[in-house]
């Protein structure tokens, strides 16, 4: 099927990449594989995360299908857009009604986008993980590329004001080699003891992306100008976001 919407949709995003002349820092984009199915694992700290980790696959010429909550989808503009972008719905009550699609996804060679924390972090800090990027990736038998994003929280996340401005803010981005599964695939629902084993992949899998994290973090170049800019940065680091666990 032909991608009609998401190549507009990315060319408006670097537009405006460029007219609010963002210095994004992206390394690591040769692990994006250029054919077949990946599971694109990232942080969460803003809510345009997907935009810029979509922005990171670019390079392979991949569209990214993101596990998007599935109360976007009934936005009247966000909601035809996803569609169209065919993003994939996530209704919490019916989860594994998503897990098959973006199985399903998998295997037909997409790439889809996960963040295993499942709701933005405001403490800028990684939360607890859920393991469904994990057996998606073991089930479709397919790469678990973990991906870290900092300083996307600057320009829109929760309980913050947006900021559009032409701020020339830095964006730092970092790509992993992929963790390694593993099992194949497998056909069917997981055998007995496979979600064990997705757990201590998930666990592996965000100390990855604790060190990618670190490692954006180390390569920042901006720090707080003072009190009052240094919301953005976590208590860890000397900032005033709150602490871990919000």
């Amino acid at each position: 099927m032909a991608d009609l919407v998401y190549p507009p949709v990315v060319g408006i995003c670097r537009t405006a990449f460029k007219a609010m002349d963002l210095r994004i820092d992206l390394k690591g984009q040769e692990h994006v594989p250029r054919r077949g199915g990946a599971v694109l694992v990232s942080n969460h700290i803003s809510y345009l995360d997907f935009v810029f980790c979509g922005y990171a696959a670019r390079p392979a010429k991949r569209f990214v299908r993101f596990m998007t909550k599935e109360s976007v989808f009934r936005h009247r503009v966000s909601g035809p857009l996803l569609r169209a972008m065919r993003h994939i719905p996530v209704d919490r009550a019916q989860g594994g009604q998503a897990f098959s699609h973006a199985l399903r996804a998998l295997r037909s060679g997409e790439v889809v986008g996960v963040f295993p924390e499942a709701t933005i972090s405001q403490s800028f800090t990684l939360k607890s993980f859920k393991s469904g990027a994990a057996r998606l990736a073991q089930q479709a038998g397919v790469p678990l590329l973990p991906m870290a994003v900092w300083g996307t929280q600057r320009i829109w996340t929760k309980g913050r004001p947006r900021d559009f401005g032409r701020n020339h803010l830095p964006i730092t981005m970092r790509l992993g080699a992929p963790v390694p599964t593993g099992d194949g695939a497998v056909d069917g629902p997981p055998a007995e003891g496979a979600h064990e084993d997705a757990e201590k992949l998930t666990e592996r899998l965000k100390a990855r992306i604790q060190e990618l994290l670190e490692a954006a973090q180390g390569a920042y170049p901006d720090r707080p100008r003072g009190p009052g800019d240094d919301w953005w940065q976590p208590a860890h680091l000397g900032g005033s976001a709150p602490a871990p666990g919000v």
